[in-house]
């Protein structure tokens, strides 16, 4: 009896090392685990490059280079090279190239009954819709970011023509694909009304790999004394992830000026465009209290999440509305609490409103902001009590609700509820 075969086609994928990658590879495990036959369709790494992980995981070359394959715990993965061109010549070259060698790699699988692939970006989903319809295989669609809302709330897009386009062509990709699923209520409430079927939206929520983020104790910490050397007496907070756009960075710069002489101290660890601006910052106000460090393994990552006293997320205003960050499950699944800024009807807050495991800022000011953050940190300073009970609050409600194991099963319930269809 052939097995159902899915087909997870993803910008993203093992070995690259973002948080796209990791959630989908917990998802592409579980089918193989629920008697799937299994292939993927991506890039080659091309965001976080990790020699470790491409050592573990090796590209073999095909058809002198076209294309590339590895394998991933059994699992077949197919890349089509891609790289972050600085030309936007170049990058637009090579996005035509990735999707145009998907087509013919993805029509190339036989037997594919299901098709599931993530957004961004939009035209994935134009891809495989033409593959499913081809193939006979049902196409399921997740939006982890709205676009072109993103887009254009990011001032990246004006041209009235190009997002009247890629608006009818999120319309298309969202009413003839067999399903749809988005991450959280309030993106739901946000595109249900450009369905002409609403039943064809559902929530699964992102999860975490709670083997991996678990609680750490002080004395299990094994980390660079260098980078996070022993503070006694300092209260420590922490951000951990892409250093670009979609965080707001002057609410953090103000803070650290007006405490400069006070006995907390700021980690902001990863890579990301906005990385040497927060470094002229930091070198011309002197703010010797933030510490820039350089991106860490994803195994590292619950020792420094347990390091920090307090995590800290400061979601721009044109951002905040169109993504949710992956790092809120990890630090809670790490039993510690976090410190948001961002608007009241937002994803992020949405989210922690009820779960009392943050302290949530919603002023519009980048002057109110920080004074509400100066207030809450001078406060924690004096007394850290209540931090270990928001961080019990937070690991119970991603144990009980957002676990890797307990959220890719919706993936499989659902693909295996499509394909029982006619």
């Amino acid at each position: 009896m052939l097995r159902n075969k899915i087909l997870i086609h993803s910008i993203v994928f093992s070995p690259d090392g973002v948080s796209t990658a990791y959630l989908y590879n917990d998802i592409a495990l579980r089918f193989k685990e629920e008697g799937y036959e299994v292939v993927v369709l991506t890039t080659t790494p091309h965001y976080n490059v990790l020699p470790s992980e491409i050592k573990k995981q090796p590209l073999v070359k095909k058809m002198m280079g076209l294309y590339y394959e590895s394998n991933f715990h059994g699992i077949r993965v197919l890349h089509v090279p891609q790289k972050k061109f600085k030309n936007s010549i170049f990058r637009i070259a090579g996005f035509i190239y990735w999707h145009f060698l998907s087509f013919f790699l993805g029509l190339a699988q036989k037997n594919v009954k299901l098709i599931l692939s993530p957004s961004p970006p939009l035209t994935i989903g134009m891809i495989n819709l033409l593959i499913g319809k081809i193939k006979g295989a049902k196409v399921i669609y997740n939006v982890q970011e709205i676009y072109p809302d993103f887009l254009i709330n990011q001032g990246k897009l004006k041209q009235k023509p190009i997002i009247a386009l890629l608006k009818s062509m999120e319309r298309f990709v969202y009413n003839r694909s067999d399903a749809v699923v988005t991450i959280d209520e309030v993106f739901y409430q946000t595109i249900v009304d450009r369905f002409e079927d609403k039943s064809k939206l559902s929530i699964i929520p992102n999860f975490v790999d709670t083997q991996l983020y678990k609680p750490v104790s002080l004395e299990e910490l094994s980390i660079d004394p260098i980078n996070f050397p022993e503070r006694k007496n300092c209260l420590k907070v922490m951000y951990a992830g892409n250093i670009g756009h979609a965080q707001s960075w002057e609410p953090l710069l103000e803070v650290a000026k007006e405490l400069l002489s006070q006995n907390i101290e700021f980690w902001v660890i990863g890579e990301g465009v906005m990385k040497s601006y927060l470094e002229e910052q930091i070198s011309l106000f002197n703010l010797t209290n933030i510490h820039l460090v350089p991106y860490q393994n994803r195994e590292q990552m619950p020792a420094l999440i347990a390091y920090a006293d307090l995590h800290f997320i400061f979601m721009s205003p044109e951002m905040e509305g169109q993504g949710f960050p992956s790092k809120v499950y990890t630090i809670m699944a790490c039993a510690k609490p976090l410190l948001i800024i961002s608007g009241e009807n937002t994803p992020i807050c949405n989210f922690l409103r009820s779960v009392n495991s943050a302290y949530l800022i919603h002023e519009n000011q980048i002057e109110c902001q920080s004074n509400k953050v100066i207030g809450i940190l001078n406060n924690l300073l004096q007394d850290k009590s209540e931090l270990r009970v928001m961080g019990e609050n937070g690991y119970k409600h991603i144990e009980n609700k957002y676990s890797k194991q307990i959220v890719t099963m919706q993936y499989v319930n659902l693909g295996n509820l499509l394909i029982s269809k006619k």
